[in-house]
């Protein structure tokens, strides 16, 4: 017995693996970091995809790409083509054959055929009672008719050419009854006297006629008025003389216009059943491969699905959703890899609201979550780490703390840590190494990678202020990002390495406020001229003394001289360049930050020679330090520093 394997078509992949969101969620995040709103950042990354999946805008090249390959490959006059072909083969063997007689009734038969018309339409009826003589030129313009029929049958109803091939005069009166029956359920069912009965008895008598295999009359009248309005397209594509000469023979189909008819009052029942279709367009084909009338309306009806593909994919319109986008069309035009991505990406924007990590405020907007907050924390203090690892022998930042007490759990040792070793996990791992080994007992041997250190924790308190320039100027310099990646890595540390500590990021362009995390991320860079340290130094100096009992640190970014400051009403006192008086009240702030034993770092961006000038001076006067890192290392610098400064008092 052989079995047989193929691709899964039943749905989503049951033995996929789950959805993996870290990658959205640094998108994401990357792109709220740079101001984007959460909603926008989520659209903008659905329309890029993923490293493992294509996006909106692919597929929706791949939609356009397929439409313009139709058009650019294809002309619709394959049918009058194909007829005109017949016609010229049967009148040339009819006219050897008339050659070869003697008799008077020749001579006049080829008076008959020199006398015929150009137009291929006018021909064909002009020869409806014309008696052949020649058997082959006989069966030749006979099946003119027979194509006529089958392909304005096999445009209501794909697979009918084929299907029709050689038919016989019984199978040609069975499609007529198919037809007739057809526009009777259809208008018993405009009249809403249909019943379910009527729908099944049409489908037991004719159900191998529609390979849908549609349920209900509605989809039955989905099916086939799909077809029926690319027909009605693939019309108004041809020129006036091509459609003048279709219409002409169309008359002749299966030798009487009874088809016509019939294909007339279905056409007109389904235009009345779904008047949504698109009746009235058209299309340009530009290609040299002629398509029959079937080929040509499937054609028309797959750039319909591609042309509402296209449109589904933008996610343009007003109130547009994924869930929007048709999965059969998908599939049915672009196979089954884009519709599997199409349905990721849903999964993918339901995944990231279910599990958490976009939450919809009282106002209606979308936020990143708390549990979202945590995650790009974790990824800015990840890659500060990184960073920090390979620098100047500093070691990573996994290290919950040097001389402290033990937090009761450990880890495996690695190259330059100097906590203590946990000596029971240490001989446990040896001695379950090798406890499957056969043999007589031998003595436990250790190895590297058996020796795991015990975990410590620092329990003195700081009080730690983050000082973020967010004036213009670091939006314009690109240093905006940087900035709340560095933030969020501070704040990640402090909430999971130092949870005693009581950090306070304060944002200081023209004016200073206290900001939370998530606000920080959502900071939006806008026209804020000024750099108003001095205020940004009263908030921290308020934060210093409400804790009065913890070590006092300072953290300063920013990539401009103080061009501001805090008036005693309130306002906002700006000035370029600096004014004495600005700098003196800034000055004189951080005099009252060192009296408070504050450690102050300025992290200086740029090289502008007044900044460092001026940085350089206020780092003297304090007993801080000023550090110059460049925008890839600023959270490494920030990170390395604040561990620098976190020792017992």
């Amino acid at each position: 017995m052989y079995q047989r394997y193929g691709r899964y078509h039943g749905g989503p992949d049951p033995l996929a693996p789950p959805l993996d969101l870290r990658e959205a969620l640094d998108a994401i995040g990357a792109d709220v970091l740079a101001g984007s709103s959460p909603r926008r950042a989520l659209r903008e990354l659905l329309r890029r995809g993923t490293s493992t999946m294509d996006g909106l805008d692919q597929l929706a090249a791949q939609a356009n790409r397929r439409r313009r390959e139709l058009l650019d490959a294809h002309n619709l006059g394959g049918t009058l083509d194909e007829v005109r072909e017949l016609l010229d083969r049967a009148v040339l063997a009819e006219r050897k054959e008339l050659a070869r007689s003697l008799d008077d009734d020749a001579r006049f038969a080829e008076l008959q055929l020199a006398d015929l018309p150009p137009s291929t339409a006018q021909a064909v009826r002009d020869l409806s009672g014309y008696r052949w003589r020649d058997p082959q030129a006989r069966a030749d313009y006979e099946q003119i008719r027979d194509l006529l029929g089958r392909e304005l049958l096999d445009q209501r109803f794909a697979g009918m050419k084929r299907a029709l091939e050689n038919a016989t005069d019984d199978d040609r009166r069975r499609v007529d009854e198919m037809l007739t029956d057809l526009n009777a359920l259809l208008d018993k069912h405009s009249r809403g006297v249909d019943a379910p009965e009527d729908f099944e008895r049409f489908m037991a008598e004719y159900g191998a006629i529609f390979p849908e295999n549609p349920r209900d009359v509605e989809e039955l009248l989905d099916t086939v008025a799909r077809r029926s309005a690319a027909a009605q397209r693939l019309r108004n594509s041809l020129s006036p003389e091509q459609r003048a000469e279709l219409d002409a023979l169309a008359q002749q189909a299966f030798g009487s216009p009874g088809l016509v008819q019939q294909l007339d009052r279905l056409d007109a029942n389904l235009r009345a059943a779904r008047p949504g279709e698109d009746w009235d367009g058209s299309q340009r084909f530009r290609g040299d491969d002629g398509m029959g009338l079937g080929a040509g309306t499937a054609a028309l009806a797959d750039i319909a699905d591609l042309e509402q593909l296209a449109e589904q994919l933008s996610q343009e319109y007003a109130g547009a959703q994924l869930d929007d986008i048709d999965p059969e069309a998908l599939l049915r035009q672009l196979g089954p890899e884009s519709a599997a991505d199409a349905r990721t990406l849903a999964d993918l924007e339901r995944a990231l609201q279910q599990q958490g990590y976009l939450d919809r405020g009282a106002d209606g907007q979308w936020r990143l979550s708390p549990r979202a907050m945590r995650k790009l924390g974790e990824a800015a203090l990840r890659d500060a780490a990184q960073r920090l690892s390979g620098r100047s022998g500093a070691r990573d930042t996994r290290r919950a703390g040097a001389m402290g007490e033990p937090t009761g759990s450990s880890r495996s040792w690695e190259f330059g840590d100097t906590e203590p070793w946990d000596v029971t996990r240490t001989v446990t791992n040896a001695v379950l190494r090798q406890a499957g080994a056969c043999g007589p007992p031998v003595p436990v041997r250790m190895r590297v990678t058996d020796v795991e250190i015990a975990e410590t924790e620092q329990r003195t308190q700081a009080a730690v202020a983050l000082l973020v320039d967010t004036s213009f100027s670091m939006v314009m310099d690109g240093r905006w990002v940087p900035m709340k990646r560095t933030a969020l890595a501070l704040n990640h540390l402090v909430r999971t390495r130092f949870r005693g500590d009581d950090l306070r990021l304060i944002a200081f362009g023209r004016q200073a406020r206290t900001v939370t995390p998530e606000e920080l991320a959502g900071l939006d860079g806008a026209w804020d001229q000024g750099t108003n340290l001095h205020h940004a130094l009263l908030l921290a100096g308020r934060h210093l003394r409400r804790n009065p009992n913890a070590q006092p640190v300072v953290l300063i970014v920013t990539d401009g001289e103080p061009t501001a400051h805090l008036e005693p009403d309130g306002r906002a006192f700006f000035d370029y360049p600096p004014h004495p008086r600005t700098l003196g009240l800034t000055v004189r702030e951080l005099d009252n930050l060192a009296r408070l034993g504050a450690q102050v770092t300025i992290f200086r961006l740029g090289d502008d020679p007044g900044l460092a000038r001026v940085v350089d001076r206020m780092a003297q006067r304090v007993g801080g330090r000023v550090v110059a890192p460049d925008l890839d290392g600023l959270g490494a610098a920030v990170v390395s520093d604040f561990i620098r400064l976190r020792r017992p008092r």
